[in-house]
């Protein structure tokens, strides 16, 4: 039986899901949908980013212990992702659960020559970085070939998301961190490479490596993970592996509120949990997020989520309907399909569903099924979620 591989990264559990978040889950949720439907295998892994700065920083301003503030925000997205009806991931792997093979990872990666160690004055230790140059000499990897970015605007994202252009020591200002030596009050495990964590990107190479194999089927993730995390990761992999990370890379669009960015650094956030202390059914929450093809950014308004009430009251009269009048069941399904196997065209399959409300269904207990099984949107208590 055909297997399908994918690899969604996780988040960095310092705060509640908002629905940037949730519209990633909600599209990668749908192509696992479409895989088993298709008669397909699915081997699903994430990672949760459980040791990171802003975890650590957002612990030290808040006064609460890193681990509890991490293990409550990920028992919170995971009753959050449960209550939006996502499949969760076969493998769902903390970085902290991988601190030794992350570790053995970047002695491999020194031992290649593709790893340099940078003296740091305010460790006990060095700081371990990859050298891209290196391994794009050796390996079927090079920097760009993922994210398709010229230098200047690799420079400017990888100051903005988590990089380090400006490091004194290192031999180019793209170089990511691999291994951050133990510095005082912040936590540290003891490893082949010295008392330390792990850099971001290294994670996932190793976690997606281990659980999923080389040349996956896709990596997906929202459209700012592309680059520098996605662009590092699989450089990260293929100098370990000799083979691509993935055989696709794939990315969602962003979810903008008020004009801006979605983001915990902007404070502009609409909750999941939020909602649903509100009394909004999750399944509107999803209806909202499907109505926007994955790949495109687009805003959550309030207008948004009043639409997407009154579709899900609509879609629920086909419980209602005798059956005995309106469109072949079959013919319905045939197109919902369709509209889906085209890019996970969501805002079609939705239109689809709208035009068969509207006309009746002949058996609509077939169409309500497909609709829980393709769009993870139930209908009725007896169908499983």
């Amino acid at each position: 039986m055909d297997i399908a591989r994918l690899y969604v990264c996780g988040i960095t559990p310092y705060d509640a899901t908002h629905i940037g978040h949730a519209a990633t889950y909600v599209a990668y949720d749908t192509l696992i949908r479409v895989w088993l439907d298709a008669g397909y295998t699915v081997h699903y892994a994430q990672n949760v980013t459980d040791i990171d700065d802003p975890l650590l920083e957002r612990a030290a301003a808040t006064g609460v212990d890193w681990r509890e503030l991490a293990d409550s925000q990920i028992e919170l997205f995971r009753h959050d992702m449960a209550d939006l009806s996502v499949i969760p991931p076969d493998d769902y792997v903390a970085v902290t659960e991988m601190i030794e093979p992350i570790a053995k990872a970047v002695c491999t990666l020194l031992d290649r020559g593709v790893a340099y160690r940078v003296p740091t004055a305010d460790a006990d230790g060095d700081d371990i970085y990859f050298d891209n140059a290196a391994a794009a000499a050796v390996g079927p990897w090079r920097l760009g070939d993922e994210s398709n970015l010229d230098r200047s605007q690799m420079l400017e994202l990888f100051a903005e998301r988590g990089g380090d252009p400006e490091r004194s020591g290192k031999r180019d200002a793209l170089d990511p961190l691999l291994w951050r030596a133990a510095r005082h009050d912040e936590p540290s495990w003891p490893s082949d490479v010295g008392q330390g964590r792990p850099g971001w990107h290294i994670e996932c190479s190793v976690i997606a490596l281990k659980y999923l194999g080389r040349d996956f089927t896709v990596q997906g993730g929202g459209s700012d993970l592309t680059f520098p995390h996605h662009e590092m990761s699989a450089g990260h992999a293929a100098a370990l592996s000799g083979h691509p990370l993935a055989r696709v890379f794939s990315h969602a669009g962003l979810v903008a509120y008020q004009g801006e960015k979605m983001s915990k650094s902007l404070g502009n956030l609409v909750l999941v949990s939020q909602l649903r202390s509100q009394g909004v059914d999750p399944r509107a929450i999803r209806l909202a997020i499907l109505a926007h093809h994955y790949r495109s950014d687009w805003e959550w308004t309030d207008d948004l989520l009043e639409h997407s009430k009154e579709r899900l009251a609509a879609w629920t009269g086909l419980t209602r309907q005798s059956g005995t009048t309106g469109q072949d069941v079959a013919d319905v399904v045939s197109e919902l399909r369709e509209a889906l196997a085209d890019d996970l065209n969501t805002p079609a399959a939705l239109a689809v569903i709208d035009a068969a409300v509207r006309t009746g269904v002949h058996r609509p207990a077939k169409l309500i099924k497909a609709i829980d099984a393709l769009l993870g949107v139930r209908l009725t208590p007896s169908t499983p979620a």
